[in-house]
């Protein structure tokens, strides 16, 4: 089981509940919320997508509204895997 480390104090909102839930997999290590931006175009519901591969994981950017927000997992997940844990998270 993994954990969430919540090192500043803005979040895009309804994310950190997701966050929450993908810690909770067995195979997710640590789960990092990182910088916030403003983005072009809109997103009404929260949208997570999986950008690029790290050293030790995945860099997720995390969007709603003209906001976005930059997400760190620590995981050994396959990128497909991750899609697929991500949507049930975020849908279930």
């Amino acid at each position: 089981m993994g954990r969430v480390v919540l090192n500043h104090s803005t979040h895009i909102e309804g994310l950190i509940p997701i966050l929450k839930k993908l810690a909770l997999s067995k195979r997710i290590k640590t789960v990092t919320p990182a910088i916030i931006s403003r983005v072009r175009g809109r997103s009404s519901n929260l949208v997570l997508r999986v950008s690029v591969k790290t050293i030790n994981g995945y860099k997720v950017i995390a969007r709603k509204g003209q906001t976005a927000q930059e997400v760190f997992i620590s995981t050994d997940l396959s990128k497909d895997e991750l899609k697929k844990l991500l949507d049930i998270c975020n849908h279930g």
